[in-house]
């Protein structure tokens, strides 16, 4: 029997919604995540006469050691000339992911840079169910698999020359400017400590700009950073929500509780009357068990802070 008008139209709406479907995957696991790209972003809160300085904002690079194309595209990044390097945590995507971050990084070694650790620092990834990403935040998996930590603390450290800044904070001179910097170890799994951070912070001689920096950008932490005086704020972990709706400018999830029109990029962030550039970095990978992007490139952001 032939099929009827009302018959043929739902058939061809199917076959429709599962070709556009299937175009989607195609593009988010096998194009998209692929597509490395910069933020530029300048931002004037330096002292009048203070020397421009190029800050380099690394964050969720989720290592695993075959990633080469993500490898090279890393190293080239040094041709950027960055003056000071920020790293917002989550480098290690799988047990030997320490070997991809040395590739990668390899070309940093000298640059003066700061970081702190994500989860993905410290243990590695486990199948979730991407759905309960919309309940709220992800819950800690007591099963994963521990990460040599130590080992990329002393590459971070040793070789590369940056200060771990969980808990604490530093003075760092960059193309002549004081850069005070202080941050907390990952709020996703509660290992912030922002009194001893504070404390930290009000042992440091004053520098000419203050950087706070987190890997989850939960509003506790943003209002201690704004309240501490920090004059920029940076942070990674939510990867810009991974997969976003094309043209909108709001996250479907961050996985915190950062609103989610400031999920992903360069906003404000305000507490008691005083606002503060917050940028938000979508990171450069993902889960080896969600291997997709969709309307969020992987990105780093290469901030240029200006005199004011």
């Amino acid at each position: 029997m032939a099929a009827g008008p009302i018959t043929r139209i739902a058939l061809t709406a199917l076959g429709t919604v599962g070709a556009v479907g299937a175009a989607t995957a195609v593009w988010g696991v096998g194009i998209e995540r692929y597509l490395f790209t910069v933020r530029y972003s300048a931002l004037r809160i330096l002292p009048e006469d203070a020397t421009p300085v190029r800050v380099l904002h690394l964050s969720d690079a989720h290592m695993a050691p075959w990633q080469r194309r993500k490898q090279r595209w890393i190293a080239g990044l040094a041709d950027l000339r960055p003056d000071f390097i920020v790293n917002t945590g989550d480098n290690l995507g799988h047990a030997e992911g320490l070997d991809g971050i040395r590739r990668a990084f390899a070309p940093f070694a000298g640059i003066p840079g700061v970081f702190v650790h994500g989860s993905n620092d410290k243990q590695a990834p486990s199948p979730r169910n991407p759905v309960l990403y919309f309940a709220g935040p992800s819950r800690r998996d007591h099963r994963a698999q521990k990460l040599d930590v130590d080992a990329l603390d002393r590459y971070l450290g040793d070789e590369l020359g940056w200060a771990d800044v969980d808990n604490t904070a530093t003075l760092v001179t960059a193309a002549g400017v004081r850069i005070r910097a202080f941050g907390v170890d990952d709020a996703h799994r509660d290992g912030d400590d922002l009194a001893a951070a504070r404390a930290a912070l009000g042992a440091v001689t004053a520098g000419d700009v203050t950087i706070g920096v987190t890997h989850a950008p939960y509003r506790r932490v943003l209002d201690a950073f704004v309240d501490d005086g920090a004059d920029l704020i940076l942070a990674g972990h939510t990867h810009g929500g991974q997969v976003r709706i094309p043209g909108s400018a709001k996250a479907l999830v961050a996985n915190c509780d950062i609103p989610l029109e400031q999920a992903r990029g360069l906003s404000t962030w305000e507490v008691g009357g005083r606002a503060v550039p917050l940028n938000v970095s979508a990171g450069l990978g993902h889960s080896i068990y969600a291997p997709v992007r969709f309307a969020c490139r992987p990105e780093v952001t290469l901030l240029t802070l200006l005199p004011r």
